[in-house]
């Protein structure tokens, strides 16, 4: 392992954010958003392993930019891995997601109260903190469904970090997979799972085709990936009434497109739940 990461850094406007980084989200490395309270300003970083695919991923947030009317310049340079990881705890702190989930940092120490379930996490390279809208719904919805039964199977689509699937063993599921199909993405989860003292099968996989059904399944993706690939999706869910579909990454005015794409493969909105601008729903078989 080296001993430092490249990183890609560029302003851009805090409004933008989230339109970047659906346009971007196609690509193969995983953006983070940096808001500055101090100076005001919101910086977008990719950090990466291979400092040889630096100029690819520049060209590709100023073309993203481009199509958001934004002119970015994008900057090279390095990184010890020991800084990256101490940046992190500016911005990572304990957090109560749900009334049962709490997500918390490996460097802070957090004194769980009666019934929480705490997600213990070093986020790695790969998305998921708990921070983000989309995390903290799918979370939400997870917590709930397994106040209601958690003697159910689950499957997370597109795992990142391993925390949809490590908060849903922690919450009870009995059965409980997460696949990605970044390689990053698996040996994070895998190691967050150690951390967590929990048994997850994460494997490399894709959406190309249904996966082996389970009661549960949450897919937080974004939406235009989420209407690309709804047969594939919904027909992981499990057949029977009981079965539950978690859809997310979802800013709000792209969620009645979703809606309609699940709809059409026979499912029913259950509920649905707005964070900032970002809308998740549950849905069940029609």
């Amino acid at each position: 392992m080296n001993d430092s990461l490249a990183v890609v850094s560029c302003a851009v406007p805090e409004a933008a954010v989230d339109g970047l980084f659906e346009v971007i989200d196609a690509e193969r490395f995983t953006p983070t958003a940096w808001f500055d309270v101090e100076k005001q300003a919101c910086r977008v970083d990719v950090f990466l392993e291979d400092a040889s695919l630096a100029e690819s991923v520049k060209g590709a947030l100023v073309e993203a930019g481009a199509l958001l009317g934004l002119s970015l310049s994008p900057t090279f340079g390095t990184l010890a891995r020991s800084d990256w990881s101490e940046s992190w705890k500016r911005f990572f702190h304990v957090e109560k997601i749900s009334p049962r989930v709490v997500v918390r940092p490996s460097w802070e120490a957090y004194d769980a109260q009666p019934g929480e379930r705490v997600i213990t996490l070093d986020p790695g390279l790969s998305f998921g903190t708990g921070k983000h809208a989309t995390t903290q719904a799918c979370l939400k919805f997870l917590d709930a469904l397994a106040a209601e039964d958690p003697q159910r199977s689950v499957l997370d689509m597109g795992c990142g970090s391993g925390i949809l699937a490590i908060g849903a063993k922690l919450l009870g599921f009995v059965a409980v997979r997460g696949f990605d199909n970044d390689t990053d993405c698996i040996q994070v989860s895998n190691e967050n799972a150690a951390i967590n003292g929990v048994e997850v099968p994460f494997f490399l996989d894709d959406l190309s085709h249904p996966h082996e059904a389970a009661d549960v399944v949450v897919a937080n993706i974004l939406a235009p990936v989420l209407i690309q690939f709804a047969a594939q999706v919904a027909g992981s869910a499990a057949p029977g009434p009981q079965a539950r579909l978690v859809v997310s990454g979802i800013l709000d005015e792209q969620y009645a497109a979703v809606r309609a794409a699940y709809e059409a493969q026979g499912l029913v909105e259950v509920e649905s739940l707005l964070i900032e601008n970002w809308r998740s729903g549950l849905f069940r078989r029609g």
